[in-house]
């Protein structure tokens, strides 16, 4: 039988109201790692064998089909990032982390095997449902079993693995494309459902969500196998956690007048900041093969771009943990933007590919970094629910992003205007950023 708190319980919400072990902290980011590490490989996959699509006869398509081809995984992210989310705050992030990765490990077979460019798009769409769950969740338990002034850097240490698995992504396109073909490069992402059950087995429920689902009982026993002690739970104010929270509860707490300036502002972050990262990730192989670089020199523009990033969230995470998330935030959007800018002069390889690498950190770095911002930003009765709703609708940038590039190719107006205008679009990230008001008491 569970106990039942008391609403009269008056403490707010608050993160680490327990001291965790750093071998804890260290099994939820590897088990959180592994699996963004697929869920990046699936993501930086179609980037990578974009220009091998365009080039089959076969399903001959046009450079705004490819946009529309690439932008099918991010619809179906928009909607698993909005309801698995969710879902994870009254079921439990475990669970909804587990049943995510299955989903889109299994359907990159799906769309690896398709005869038509319709059924790849729907296996895509598939697969992303899964996809749109792993970050939220992730970022959540990241949050939850990390020191408070470590919260950035192990975001950082475990969304690497969103960056490393565009790396691999772009590593097994090179290695496979030419020999194999972009078949053999899209069923490697199946690879990862070997790891489902390592960590079923290695990570823990989340406490948080345990105690905002009134399961005290089951939270006090996982604190004592993990050593947690000792564990006092912080309990949300006037509210009766024997019941589940309810979505509307959760969502009106997201709309509320005390975080309704901060979530449109946020929103409108990390909607620039995902428009970014997918157009650049899904177009740039593409762009540098416009621009007079072969499909090899092109691809390693993409790996550069990944490996920068993965490299360059450890420091962005660091720096914001030391002088804060939001003036950081607003310094690399401004830096990415202006690096990209820069790509639209004759430079030299060198120079681009040092260019590239700033642009990863202003695009991927920083807006792993503002998810981690998003997830700390509100309190744990609603912090899954909250990133997922940010990321959600963020994934309409992220699907107009290859749309974007798809259509800038079709007009035929030159590379340059690319990066111009994504040079923009981190530039009205910033600005976001900037119009957040600071975080309120409660969340802190």
């Amino acid at each position: 039988m569970e106990t039942k708190v008391s609403s009269q319980t008056t403490t707010s919400a608050t993160l680490n109201a327990w001291p965790v072990p750093r071998a804890v902290t260290n099994i939820v980011l590897l088990s959180c790692f592994l699996a963004i590490l697929a869920d990046g490989y699936d993501i930086g996959v179609i980037g990578a064998v974009l220009p091998a699509i365009a080039d089959d006869p076969e399903w001959g398509l046009t450079p705004v089909e490819l946009g529309g081809l690439a932008s099918w995984s991010l619809v179906g992210m928009l909607i698993g990032a909005l309801f698995i989310g969710t879902l994870s705050d009254r079921l439990g992030r475990k669970r909804m982390l587990l049943v995510s990765m299955t989903i889109f490990t299994v359907m990159q077979l799906g769309a690896a095997l398709s005869p038509t460019p319709e059924l790849f798009g729907l296996f895509r769409f598939l697969g992303g449902l899964g996809m749109g769950g792993i970050i939220p969740v992730g970022a959540a338990l990241t949050i939850e079993y990390s020191a408070p002034n470590k919260r950035s850097l192990n975001y950082g240490l475990m969304y690497s693995g969103y960056s490393l698995g565009i790396v691999a992504s772009a590593i097994t396109s090179m290695l496979l494309l030419s020999n194999l073909g972009w078949r053999w490069v899209i069923a490697a992402g199946a690879v990862p459902v070997l790891l489902i059950p390592i960590i079923a087995k290695l990570l823990p429920e989340s406490l948080e969500s345990l105690e905002n689902r009134g399961q005290h009982d089951r939270a006090v026993t996982l604190a004592e196998k993990l050593k947690i002690s000792p564990y006092v739970p912080a309990i949300p104010k006037q509210l009766d956690v024997h019941e589940p929270v309810s979505w509307q509860r959760i969502l009106g707490q997201l709309f509320s007048p005390r975080y309704l300036r901060s979530t449109i502002f946020l929103w409108i972050a990390l909607f620039a900041g995902l428009l970014l990262v997918y157009g650049l990730n899904s177009w740039l192989p593409s762009i540098m093969r416009a621009s007079g670089y072969e499909l090899g020199p092109a691809l390693a523009f993409l790996l550069v771009f990944s490996l920068a990033s993965a490299v360059g969230g450890l420091g962005v995470g660091w720096l914001s943990d030391r002088y804060g998330a939001k003036s950081v935030l607003i310094l690399f959007y401004l830096v990415g933007g202006i690096a990209c800018l820069l790509m639209m002069f004759p430079n030299s390889m060198l120079i681009n590919l040092c260019l590239v690498g700033l642009s990863g950190i202003g695009a991927i770095s920083t807006s792993l970094v503002l998810t981690a911002y998003i997830t700390d930003y509100y309190p744990a009765s609603i912090r899954a629910t909250a990133t997922g709703w940010a990321l959600s609708f963020a994934r309409i940038g992220a699907i107009m992003g290859p749309i974007v590039g798809g259509w800038l190719a079709a007009l035929n107006v030159g590379t340059e205007w690319n990066f111009i205008t994504f040079a923009l679009v981190a530039v009205v990230a910033a600005i976001a950023v900037a119009l957040v008001p600071n975080k309120p008491l409660e969340s802190r």
